[in-house]
Order: C-alpha cells, then structure tokens, then sequence
C-alpha cells in the first residue's frame, strides 16, 4: 500500500493527508494536532513520547490506516 500510513510519517504529513485520523489519535492520548512539533515529530515519535510500547503502537497504526481506508 503505497498510501498507507506508516510510523516514519509526521503528524502533519498525517492530518493533511487524512484529516479524519484525528480521533483516532486522540483515543491513544496523542493530542498532537495542534502541537507546533507536529509538523516534524514522527508519529512513532509522538507515541513514544507518550509512553505506547511496540503493540501499542502496531495498534495505532492498524487503527489509522482503517480510518483512512
């Protein structure tokens, strides 16, 4: 899937490209949308930051690329 949404992504790269993956960040404590690092911080980045692990993360991933279909 050459759209698919990976962990090397910034936050920024991700709410232009799917605006509705929002939530779906939200619902794992990334509230990152408005953060002015979002523009470079990478989401795997981000979760770290916010303490997801490895399967956490794989989750998310999961999650987002159903939402962006």
């Amino acid at each position: 899937m050459a759209d698919s949404i990976t962990k090397d992504m910034t936050f920024g790269e991700l709410i232009k490209k799917h605006p509705k993956a929002g939530p779906v960040l939200a619902g794992y404590g990334l509230h990152c949308i408005g953060c002015h690092i979002a523009t470079i911080e990478t989401l795997e980045q981000g979760a770290r930051a916010h303490g997801l692990n490895d399967t956490d993360i794989g989750k998310m991933l999961s999650d987002l690329n159903a939402v962006a279909g």
